[in-house]
């Protein structure tokens, strides 16, 4: 008789009892998820492991890339920055194709798995380039006019770089837009411990994040510059096909979230439906009357004292479905019809809310671009300034590729006192889950990138006049300045990148219908993507509206070599342009209403 009191009460509370099922979720065999076996921080621990060893595979390459192609492939020093930038932005804008894929048609699981393979098959090809002398163009010396001309790659020398490449830009997608979602999702977010447990992952996800950056960018960069790069591709060959059996030795642990097909269909059949029932002439009496002021929610607090400080809070947590039209977006509630245009365009209330609420955190992904077009710097300009410059440590001489070093430190010191430290703090003050929201901390990652950017152009006057004090303006020696006046710039981009991405996988995870929670955390990718695209439009377009006559030697960003540059201009207007997006962003994050994470304590 106790124990049917047990089990009575146990569901009662929800069916949170040990081996009761995870709705929605199944194991690695396809079997129902249960309590108590799957999900948690035991799982959620093997995504962090592997999330170290596929970032490193992933930024070995990617932070090195500008001096590879340019010194083994003979680009030019525009040709190469636009390859770097191209292969960075393809491989972010891809994961929202991996997210798309993890919400309608399979696992995040399943997901991930099929990506590493192709990444790995990408890392084949480039360390087989790179182990072949004769898949590469003749090695020459631009200084020696009597060696062999330099010339770029032929057409198959090309073709295996950019198959290589693209082929680790598809892998790397996938496992962004499947991989911290996968991870995300080990936690009950029905419960307050639940849900700041997640907080702590996403923490660690980019402290995991950074430390594969760090491995990258010290021992990874070191084989590559010291040892040859076929030794740097096969590490990172290696790493990213050990991480497959880390990740599959957790498959008893993880809970993996049904997928419900695809969140675009529901999102075009909203906007159509919505667009012509408005044009249909219908009696009033066929559309829903029924507009309340906001979903259905429940309060984090049963108690009354809980229910007093509630009120006039705006973030609520979601646990049914919407079952109410809100007044924000009213055009699209024209979707929900008694009598729609065609049968194939009904839509439920809960699916025009859904939809709503993806515009409404388009805004904010928006106006994080231009934060990821300041990082974009990191692997290119920033890599040439330091090449110029001094890059001796005492008797050790630190390649330029390994300068990310500064902000992955600064990340990976930063992310556990924030958790652990000011997280704690800040949510006894504001009684909030989270300690501060998640647009605070999006917003603090806006302001440090306007501070880098002006912290890069103060540098850069000074690199140039360095330059010009001691004659050597067109020398292609190390000028007498050390290269930590660079590291300024990417220790305060580096924290940036912390507040900003973590915010922003948080964010895009917490608010997004749960339908559609990869795609829209692959977001925070895409704004990465689109970032570094838009810093070779950029650039595009300041040479060509600063370029004087027909010689394109006197624009900004072109010349001799970098002491010819007018970098710091460049600087001075990615300053500018930051700013301005902030103000944009302050207007639409003080206009956003949250309508989960549990930010009431």
């Amino acid at each position: 008789m106790e124990v049917e009191n047990h089990q009575l009460a146990q569901k009662q509370q929800g069916g949170r009892g040990s081996g009761e099922k995870w709705e929605g979720y199944v194991d690695w065999k396809g079997r129902p998820a249960r309590r108590g076996r799957h999900g948690g921080f035991v799982s959620a621990s093997f995504v962090l492991v592997v999330e170290v060893m596929e970032n490193m595979a992933f930024l070995a390459n990617a932070s090195n890339l500008v001096l590879y192609v340019s010194k083994y492939m003979h680009f030019t020093p525009s040709k190469s920055s636009n390859t770097v930038t191209n292969f960075m932005g393809t491989a972010f804008l891809l994961a929202l194709l991996g997210g798309f894929l993890s919400d309608a048609f399979f696992t995040t699981y399943q997901v991930y798995l099929t990506s590493a393979l192709i990444e790995f098959l990408g890392l084949v090809v480039l360390t087989v380039q790179a182990y072949k002398p004769s898949l590469q163009p003749p090695q020459c010396n631009p200084k020696d006019p009597t060696t062999t001309p330099c010339r770029e790659p032929n057409t198959s020398e090309a073709a295996m770089l950019y198959i290589g490449l693209y082929l680790v830009a598809v892998g790397v997608g996938g496992i962004k837009g499947s991989l911290p979602t996968h991870g995300a999702e080990q936690f009950d977010e029905s419960t307050s411990q639940g849900r700041i447990k997640r907080s702590t992952f996403f923490n660690y996800f980019v402290f995991c994040l950074s430390a594969g950056g760090l491995i990258a960018t010290t021992f990874v960069v070191w084989v590559e510059d010291n040892k040859g790069w076929k030794w740097g591709f096969f590490i990172s060959t290696l790493s990213i096909l050990l991480s497959i059996p880390v990740f599959l030795g957790g498959s008893p642990f993880y809970r993996n979230k049904i997928p419900s097909g695809s969140p675009l269909t529901t999102i075009s059949k909203v906007l159509i439906a919505a667009t012509l029932n408005s044009c249909m002439s219908k009696n009033t009496s066929n559309a829903v009357a029924n507009m309340a002021a906001s979903p259905q929610s429940y309060p984090l607090q049963t108690s009354k004292e809980g229910e007093e400080s509630m009120k006039g809070c705006q973030e609520i947590i979601e646990t049914d479905p919407l079952e109410t039209l809100t007044e924000s977006f009213k055009p699209l509630n024209n979707a929900v019809n008694s009598n729609p245009f065609s049968p194939s365009l009904r839509c439920t209330i809960k699916e025009v809310e859904e939809v709503k609420i993806v515009l409404k955190i388009f805004p904010i992904f928006a106006s994080t671009i231009l934060l990821n077009c300041c990082l974009a710097q990191l692997s290119t300009f920033s890599v040439e300034q330091a090449a110029s410059m001094d890059t001796n440590l005492g008797s050790l001489k630190v390649p330029p590729a390994s300068l990310p070093v500064f902000p992955i430190v600064i990340i990976m010191a930063l992310a556990p006192v924030y958790d652990h430290i000011i997280i704690p703090f800040a949510r006894n003050i504001t009684k909030r889950e989270t300690g501060i929201s998640h647009l605070q901390r999006i917003g603090v990652g806006l302001i440090l990138s306007v501070a880098a950017m002006a912290v890069a152009a103060l540098v850069e006057v000074k690199r140039k006049q360095v330059a010009i004090d001691q004659g050597m303006v067109d020398s292609v020696e190390p000028l007498p300045l050390t290269f930590f006046w660079i590291a300024i710039q990417y220790a305060l981009l580096g924290s940036a990148d912390l507040f900003c991405l973590a915010g922003m996988l948080e964010f895009f995870f917490t608010e997004a219908p749960s339908s559609m929670r990869s795609l829209a955390t692959s977001l925070s990718w895409a704004s990465l993507a689109i970032g570094y695209y838009l810093s070779s439009v950029i650039v595009s377009i300041v040479n060509a509206a600063t370029r004087r006559g027909h010689d394109e030697h006197n624009a900004w960003l072109a010349g001799s070599n970098l002491n010819r540059y007018h970098l710091e201009r460049f600087y001075w207007l990615l300053c500018v342009l930051g700013a301005l997006n902030f103000l944009n962003y302050l207007f639409w994050a003080c206009k956003y209403k949250y309508r989960s994470t549990g930010s009431i304590r």
